[in-house]
């Protein structure tokens, strides 16, 4: 049985979403969600849309996980499709502000449609194939991803949505009892970050962080356990790059545009600050909005620092501190994330970890008391070149294997183990790179606890912390 869950949002054909329409009317009262969530599984259990087992795969239906994806642009695409080559997932809903659009070509589009249309017309192509009739028309789709939350078949949801959604939809997913695959970075503040941290843990779900290299680059787990193992000697020093991709707008003025007939800009929006519309807002190049993103210096990174904190054994804790070290921040026009990043932070152990702009080549360069390793994302050079033929005894430490990122997160909602990059981890790695942010963003030295996830005698900077929601929306 794959239910066609419908809901008052859900949406089939050619429906619009009305631009700047309801979407942000109504914030996600505790109580009207759970009455909500009630109406909407008796109306999805109610939906009469009978599916043959076989289209789904081999997998028994006890077996199987069925998912919903919330954010269908790039990366949250790729990721749809990722999830459904699994033959134990069922995909039945997907969920975006935007009906589908190809306005804009980002090397994750390749020129194809984005939105939540398109990605219904995908799951339900990808059904189709396995069908002897070639027609399927099972998966649901949504604008407000409130509703597919409150459906009570889906198991797990996909999260790829502008980073200012990720908290508030993450917590949500949680109170509904949803496993989440969520995208980096985890956060836009280390607030949220840590908001969602307890979420998680206070309902039991898993959550797995889209930082994807600590599984899909093989050679990372072992250049990690070489260090923690003490091959190079005492580590003192890292540089870790982030590729300069940062976009600039046009200086000076900029002009809003016409919100296109197929997004719903006021659920795009939610809990951002209210602003004009304009095409560079949106899509990929959120992420060189200060309201939405971090810039490079999360998006990028945390991929970059994930490593290195997974390396030092510091993936569950951080500095003590860290320093501007010249990053530029735009002066004008739509976009306002660092163009250049370049900061220190310090650890207990004396580790100094510079994150700076650097042309594409060398990710990380590990300097130890006996030798060093360079890293790129497919390969590694050492020294001594004989590193790279050393065995990591039964003895020593062995870190977390995992050769497929969303494989590894499907496996641990069935086990209930814990995923290699659990939300705290993905917290912790996401909350580097918001301190270099806030650093070069005042421009100074600050001293860090870890534990409390305070500055020391710094009020203005712990103002930068956390940002205010716009209302209705809260975590």
């Amino acid at each position: 049985m794959a239910p066609g869950g419908t809901s008052r949002k859900q949406t089939h054909g050619g429906q619009k979403s009305t631009p700047g329409g309801s979407g942000t009317n109504r914030g996600l009262d505790r109580r009207e969600f759970l009455r909500r969530t009630g109406a909407a599984a008796a109306s999805a259990l109610a939906a009469p849309c009978i599916v043959p087992a076989t289209v789904f795969g081999a997998a028994a239906p006890s077996n199987r996980i069925v998912m919903g994806c919330i954010g269908l642009g790039g990366m949250g695409t790729n990721n749809l499709m990722s999830f459904m080559a699994n033959p134990d997932v069922q995909m039945v809903a997907v969920c975006d502000p935007e009906q589908g659009t190809n306005i804009y070509d980002h090397w994750y589009n390749k020129g194809g449609y984005l939105g939540r249309q398109p990605a219904r017309d995908r799951v339900n192509a990808h059904y189709a194939d396995q069908r002897a009739a070639g027609r399927f028309k099972g998966c649901a789709e949504y604008l407000d991803y409130r509703d597919l939350l409150a459906r009570e078949d889906i198991d797990a949801v996909m999260i790829a949505t502008p980073d200012h959604w990720h908290a508030v939809q993450a917590i949500h997913a949680a109170r509904a009892g949803k496993h989440i695959y969520g995208e980096k970075p985890l956060s836009l503040t280390i607030a949220e970050g840590r908001a969602m941290v307890e979420a998680v843990r206070r309902h039991g779900v898993v959550f797995q962080t889209g930082t994807h290299h600590r599984s899909a680059d093989k050679h990372m787990r072992f250049i990690c356990e070489l260090i923690r193992n003490g091959r190079i000697g005492e580590l003192k020093r890292v540089r870790a790059c982030v590729d300069p991709n940062n976009r600039t707008s046009a200086a000076g003025r900029w002009d809003a545009q016409p919100v296109p007939p197929t997004l719903d800009y006021a659920m795009w929006l939610g809990p951002a600050p209210w602003a004009p519309y304009h095409r560079d807002r949106t899509h990929y190049s959120f992420r060189f909005v200060w309201d939405h993103c971090g810039g490079q210096t999360t998006n990028l990174g945390v991929h970059v620092l994930d490593i290195v904190q997974w390396a030092m054994g510091t993936d569950r804790t951080g500095p003590v501190e860290v320093e501007d070290r010249g990053g530029v921040f735009p002066q004008d026009g739509l976009f306002s994330t660092a163009t250049k990043v370049d900061f220190l932070l310090r650890y207990a152990n004396g580790v100094e970890v510079t994150c700076q702009t650097s042309e594409p080549g060398t990710i990380h360069r590990f300097e130890g008391t006996e030798g060093w390793i360079e890293t790129t994302w497919s390969n590694f050079t050492c020294h001594p070149a004989s590193l790279r033929d050393t065995h990591i005894g039964p003895e020593e430490i062995h870190l977390y294997q995992s050769s497929d990122h969303k494989r590894n997160f499907l496996d641990c909602i069935k086990t209930g183990a814990e995923p290699i990059c659990p939300v705290e981890i993905g917290h912790r790695s996401t909350s580097v790179c918001h301190l270099g942010n806030i650093a070069m963003k005042l421009q100074r030295r600050l001293r860090w606890d870890p534990d409390k996830e305070r500055f020391l005698g710094d009020d203005q900077a712990n103002c930068l912390l956390a940002k205010p929601l716009r209302a209705p929306w809260s975590l």
